[in-house]
């Protein structure tokens, strides 16, 4: 890169990527959002405007003298973010007051789509009460949130009508607004979330990022409702129309920390906001797979992290499978691998197999640390 520590563009921000976090790393090893990940190496990436001008990799024992060598501006900078990075991530209340979201583990989060055109399950729910036992069934099999959503954005999707849409979502969203778990609302329209949030929903879910509708900020903010603000480049008509990036992690980051500051700005709290980098809005395989593997950088924005994998075109691109609904293995592949960088919330509509590969991925690890630590009880140092 082209630039030193000592000549970064004036409003210079970075990308703090932990590189290979793990669950059982020596001492100086930092946490990773406060949870049991921890990483000792990190690439820090200077960025200006979003692109990378300069980067540097390190172990944790030469952060500090990083830091040390930065511009007074620049050093503060990277210093929220390394403690973003780090700090753990407090439970998100809901609408209403009632309940949070905590994270001392993983959340499940079941896709329920009554639409007659989504890309893996479009028209299997449109009746109402195929919709209610579609639910009910992922609550039974574990669901931690059940995801209502009324319009596809699937790529090359048609818009829907706001009051087509309320009427797909409502009747299901009042049916299930005493259930165990909590709904959120997926929609990109303001009307729609407020209709959503009357009926029972307890948080928002916008793949434009609140960006679609300008009324959706006062929305959310006067609701008091937690959002999941998502990454997406484009319409969805057209956002697979060849998307380009210079950089698209850093360009994913500095996206979601403008809206992160635009929600903030329009008075909703910080606590309160969940990002989301968008796999498959806007982005190629290569892109996807880019995304996937530097997940653990967008800790370094302050707040939970939720992820898509489920089905989506980038797994039948690399397991060659056309059919959606038989793509189950290679979501369960990512969504594991979004796990081993902290991701605190996964969005799938396979429950019951995603709660089954979380329980077993936790046991394996509760085993090694398990057995570990009675090797180290019942020997001494050679």
């Amino acid at each position: 890169m082209k630039h030193s520590a000592g000549d970064l563009p004036k409003g210079t921000d970075f990308v703090l990527l932990p590189l290979a976090p793990a669950r059982d790393l020596p001492a100086g090893a930092m946490p990773l959002a406060g949870g049991p990940l921890a990483f000792a190496h990190l690439r820090a990436i200077a960025i200006s405007e979003g692109r990378p001008v300069a980067s540097r990799e390190m172990p944790s024992s030469e952060i500090a003298s990083w830091l040390a060598a930065l511009p007074p501006p620049a050093r503060a900078r990277a210093e929220r973010r390394l403690d973003a990075l780090q700090a753990p991530r407090p439970p998100v209340p809901l609408a209403g007051g009632k309940r949070t979201l905590g994270f001392a583990r993983p959340l499940v989060m079941g896709i329920l789509n009554v639409t007659p055109d989504s890309f893996s399950d479009g028209g299997r729910f449109v009746d109402p009460a195929r919709a209610l036992a579609q639910a009910q069934a992922m609550i039974a099999a574990g669901a931690d949130i059940i995801d209502v959503g009324g319009e596809s954005t699937r790529p090359g999707a048609r818009p829907v009508w706001e009051e087509e849409e309320r009427e797909r979502i409502l009747p299901v969203i009042e049916a299930l607004a005493d259930a165990a778990v909590p709904v959120s609302v997926d929609t990109r329209h303001a009307r729609v979330m407020e209709a959503a949030l009357d009926a029972g929903a307890a948080m928002v879910n916008d793949v434009s990022a609140l960006t679609h509708d300008p009324d959706s900020l006062a929305v959310v903010a006067a609701r008091d409702c937690p959002v999941v603000l998502m990454h997406a480049r484009g319409e969805p008509q057209r956002m697979q129309d060849n998307p380009a990036y210079e950089d698209v992690l850093t360009e994913v980051f500095a996206y979601l920390d403008a809206r992160i500051r635009a929600c903030e700005a329009a008075g909703i709290a910080r606590e309160r906001l969940i990002v989301d980098p968008g796999i498959g809005f806007g982005k190629t395989l290569r892109h996807n797979l880019t995304l996937l593997n530097g997940l653990a950088a967008l800790h370094a924005l302050g707040a939970p992290l939720l992820v898509g994998v489920s089905r989506k075109r980038f797994i039948g691109a690399l397991a060659r499978e056309e059919v959606p609904a038989r793509r189950l293995a290679g979501s369960l592949a990512a969504a594991l691998a979004a796990v081993d960088k902290g991701v605190q919330i996964l969005r799938v509509h396979d429950v019951a197999e995603t709660v089954q590969a979380l329980a077993v991925h936790q046991g394996l690890i509760d085993g090694l640390l398990m057995d570990r630590a009675a090797v180290a009880a019942a020997t001494r140092p050679c």
